[in-house]
């Protein structure tokens, strides 16, 4: 398998509950500054385009899709629209019919907020495939925070753990636990697309505020499918970023800074 037998799927969709400052779509977000934090040039999505292996591209778009599809006409991209905000597994399953329409069997997942992933990482995330069914991109941050985690037999992603359930392990297993998950995946295709049913049957119950109002809504997780394939005898690996900074999200100010200023002394 090569670089150009390879699709790409960008998750553009949600708005970004910590970004209470800006209401647009978040991968609108300048890394170039103009007269104030959100008006400005090249864009976050952008940059993640330019850096993704060559191959067709589908962008997951919702909220404020208009925009999204105007700041990239002209790229020769597919849309696909996630039609309500139900969690990462729900933009994949959006997306399922482009990835059928397409014969590349090499697929990248990526965020559309994470702007500093290298063409490099890309490639290694796409070498991994030849060993393996699903590869994640890890990284060791300072501290965990509240990202979720990869739990690792030898060189196999048995799953990945997310904060609220990984706080209540014991401290002793807590501290083994240093590899998180940066939300950017490569996939073997043919692999994959049996498991979106599965996906689809299993829904996550979640609690949210929606305009103020606590509700239960259904939510689909890509974490998921590590536990899925692996318990089918799927092998799931991993590599790690160069560093944290290369697979940060930006989600809030304070990061839409630091990407500003990253990209500036970079470029």
């Amino acid at each position: 398998m090569t670089r150009t037998e390879t699709t790409s799927i960008i998750l553009a969709a949600g708005r970004g509950s910590r970004m209470k400052e800006f209401d647009g779509n978040k991968t609108l977000l300048p890394l170039v500054p103009g007269k104030s934090f959100n008006e400005g040039n090249h864009p976050i999505l952008l940059q993640i385009l330019a850096n993704l292996p060559p191959g067709p591209k589908a962008v997951v778009v919702n909220y404020k899709m208009t925009d999204v599809m105007d700041a990239t006409r002209g790229l020769d991209i597919t849309y696909c629209e996630q039609p309500e905000l139900n969690g990462t597994g729900g933009g994949l399953l959006a997306a399922r019919a482009f990835l059928e329409e397409h014969g590349c069997n090499q697929l990248i997942i990526t965020m559309g907020d994470v702007p500093f992933v290298k063409s490099s990482t890309y490639d290694e995330l796409l070498k991994k495939l030849e060993y393996k069914s699903l590869v994640v991109l890890g990284f060791r941050p300072e501290s965990k925070k509240k990202y979720g985690v990869l739990e690792i037999e030898g060189d196999q992603v048995r799953k990945i753990t997310e904060w609220e359930y990984w706080k209540t392990y014991p401290e002793k297993k807590q501290q083994t636990l240093d590899i998180c998950n940066s939300g950017i995946y490569a996939a073997r295709k043919d692999d994959l697309i049996p498991y979106f049913s599965v996906l689809a049957a299993q829904p996550h119950r979640v609690q949210k505020r929606i305009n103020g109002k606590p509700c239960e809504v259904e939510e689909f997780f890509i974490t998921d499918l590590v536990e899925y394939m692996g318990d089918d005898g799927l092998r799931v690996g991993y590599i790690l970023a160069e560093d944290e900074e290369e697979v940060m999200g930006v989600d809030d100010l304070h990061a839409l800074t630091r990407a500003q200023e990253l990209f500036r002394i970079r470029n």
